[in-house]
């Protein structure tokens, strides 16, 4: 199973302490991580192998977006921050609408994330 880690530039050490937190989970051989270019870089200096695309403001957000589209992701887990502004909000709006019309489980905060990862560890 496909697995997109996004976070915004304040959730990125969130996002890696959640990942560490869940190591047995996302190391498991069906598990195969994609992510945003520097999400992606922090995740691979935290020791996990991932597909890095580009960085979301340049394009990673619509990148994920078609992997979602054309069945290849299957699960977004993306760190949002909420208190800042972002100037490439219609790319996020875009990638959480994909997810809706693709039926995609998707998590914006560590909570969330937590419960749908510990469903699929059952």
């Amino acid at each position: 199973m496909e697995v997109a880690l996004i976070a915004h530039d304040g959730k990125k050490a969130e996002m890696v302490q959640f990942i560490n937190e869940f190591q047995d989970f996302f190391t498991r051989e069906d598990i195969s991580l994609v992510s945003t270019g520097t999400t992606g870089l922090k995740v691979e200096k935290a020791g996990f192998k991932v597909t890095r695309f580009l960085s979301g403001p340049i394009g990673g957000d619509a990148q994920i977006a078609a992997r979602i589209a054309t069945g290849q992701c299957k699960l977004v887990l993306f760190f949002r921050d909420p208190l800042e502004k972002h100037p490439h909000e219609p790319d996020v709006l875009m990638l959480l609408r994909i997810c809706d019309v693709h039926d995609i489980p998707l998590a914006t905060n560590p909570a969330t994330a937590a419960l749908l990862i510990k469903s699929l560890k059952q």
